[in-house]
């Protein structure tokens, strides 16, 4: 009897298998650019398809473990994590995937977000630990431009954030869920008490990601204070002391999670925690904005480098595996579903990017108040989309492995498992559209971004994908001025809105990169997927 096995995918070198991020870095970088950083890319192209992707197999079952004591009863509270998190915190500071946007040069950002869109289908989501340590480094660093507080701390801890040793580095957390909720960060109940000039916080923090961090942001209420948002303060706390015990921060359990199982989330008490003053002892929720809008783009990029993921390995393996007398590439209906999955990667693609460099546009402080207004909409638009986006292409890849993919030690179902989170970490979707409606409220923030959209839509007027793109885009806007003065009907359809609006932007993205590429069968690839989001959808439908 001849014994069938099917053969698993393989990833080959992922930034050298990827064209359209080729294409797109040179778009950005230029040639010069390009050639400087393209070793870099090479290299962890080379790392998440052979020594991180190999790690995260091997070590699939090591989940962090709590020890709350020592073998002779000391509270210690150690977070044992897996052995892979280590390596892959040495080759993100070495790599400098939190420190690139704090160097000098022009387009750190896009930089930055390439290796992360390489490093992050890999690592296990370590991009969890990063992401926050880069929003701590993005919020020290533009409230020290204005506040003195915040100057200080930044000259202390920041060098620290950003640091390409992996023996001196730290990494940060962020703290703002508690039991009373996590979107609605008014309910907070932490207190802060200003004793001899030390802050000290008291309360419950319900939801607290890479607990093992050396620092964290948090928000509490300084005793005295209003309730609500305004009377909140961001705080920087550092976990632990000289002894490497933990100050004042009991935790209660780690978190039994669907997915992002490597990923220490705790529950914690902190009962008197020492704790510094970021900038004023109010504004905490402002204040704690610019972490957001870093986070929100992490969010995206790892939303997109999951797609890209699992197309990777959807393709490889359709070559392999035979059925009904030819390879499953070979059969039209799967060739068009791996189609389909190839268009909504791209389509997501463009639009992470595109919003990796207006933030750069926005941090450097020299946009017009009605674009500031505008990216800052454009964060949480892109968060939203490719993160519903991410589920649902995940969804799909798992069918292309039919009962493969939901066997566990496969690391396909990973796939889905850790694509869940997406849409819920900094922001739901719901919560993210009506922060939409407020963003696009200032300044003239909506009339910008819609002018924005029409702008890359215009090289292609009267062709069948602009038309419906641009369907869409009036869609939005008979829908934002019919509900001006309807506040109740504009929130139920803020997602519905938001969709609308996102599929336009993204739809723009794609023909503004069409327009610049200068290799025919690239520019007619991107057009083809354009056409097919057109006429088939944008990933979620409104």
């Amino acid at each position: 009897m001849n014994a069938f096995f099917q053969e698993p995918p393989q990833l080959s070198n992922t930034y050298l298998n990827d064209i359209l991020l080729q294409r797109t870095m040179l778009r950005y970088l230029g040639p010069a650019g390009l050639k400087h950083i393209e070793p870099d890319l090479s290299r962890m192209g080379d790392l998440a398809a052979g020594e991180m992707y190999s790690l995260a197999q091997r070590c699939r079952l090591e989940e962090p473990v709590h020890i709350p004591i020592d073998p002779w009863g000391h509270p210690v509270h150690t977070i044992h994590v897996a052995r892979s998190w280590e390596r892959y915190a040495e080759i993100a500071a070495e790599m400098g995937l939190v420190a690139i946007p704090y160097g000098s040069g022009q387009h750190r950002r896009i930089h930055q977000m390439a290796l992360v869109y390489l490093f992050a289908p890999s690592s296990q989501v370590y991009t969890c630990p990063l992401a926050m340590t880069d929003g701590c480094a993005q919020s020290l660093t533009l409230l020290a431009q204005n506040n003195p507080s915040a100057a200080s701390l930044a000259e202390d801890v920041l060098p620290r954030l950003i640091h390409r040793d992996p023996q001196q580095a730290w990494t940060s957390g962020q703290w703002m869920t508690e039991r009373t909720g996590g979107s609605d960060v008014g309910l907070t109940q932490t207190t802060a008490q200003c004793i001899d000039g030390i802050w000290y916080l008291t309360g419950n923090k319900w939801f607290t990601s890479a607990v093992t961090a050396n620092v964290a942001l948090t928000l509490a209420r300084p005793v005295g204070n209003p309730e609500g948002g305004k009377g909140l303060a961001l705080f920087l706390v550092q976990l632990r002391d000289k002894n490497g015990f933990l100050q004042n921060i009991h935790v209660s359990r780690l978190k039994d999670k669907l997915g992002t199982r490597h990923v220490p989330t705790a529950e914690l008490e902190l009962d008197g925690t020492p704790a510094m003053l970021v900038a004023e002892p109010h504004n905490g929720v402002r204040n704690m904005s610019h972490m957001l809008n870093v986070t929100r783009l992490w969010n995206a990029i790892c939303s997109i480098s999951s797609m890209r993921r699992g197309l990777d390995l959807a393709n490889d393996y359709a070559k392999k595996r035979v059925a009904f007398g030819a390879p499953l590439c070979e059969k039209p209906l799967h060739r068009e579903t791996l189609d389909d999955l190839e268009a909504q990667w791209e389509g997501a693609f463009h639009l992470a990017f595109f919003a990796a460099d207006q933030l750069e546009q926005l941090n450097a402080g020299d946009l017009p108040p009605a674009h500031a207004a505008a990216v800052r909409a454009i964060m949480p638009l892109t968060k939203l989309l490719t993160g519903k986006m991410a589920v649902s292409h995940a969804s799909e890849v798992l069918e292309c492995f039919g009962g493969a993919g939901y066997i566990e030690d496969t690391g396909l179902p990973e796939l889905l498992r850790d694509a869940q989170v997406l849409p819920i970490w900094e922001g739901t979707t719901n919560v993210l559209s009506l922060e939409l409606l407020r963003g696009l409220t200032t300044a003239g923030g909506m009339e910008t971004l819609v002018s924005m959209i029409k702008q890359r839509l215009a090289p292609f007027a009267h062709t069948p994908f602009a038309s419906i793109c641009e369907t869409w885009l009036a869609c939005a806007c008979a829908w934002w001025n019919t509900t001006a003065s309807h506040p109740a009907k504009r929130e139920a359809h803020a997602r519905r809105f938001a969709m609308h609006l996102g599929h336009s932007l993204m739809m723009a993205c794609m023909l503004e990169h069409a327009s610049w590429e200068t290799d025919r069968l690239m520019r007619d690839r991107t057009l083809a997927n354009a056409t097919r989001l057109a006429e088939r959808g944008a990933g979620p439908q409104p």
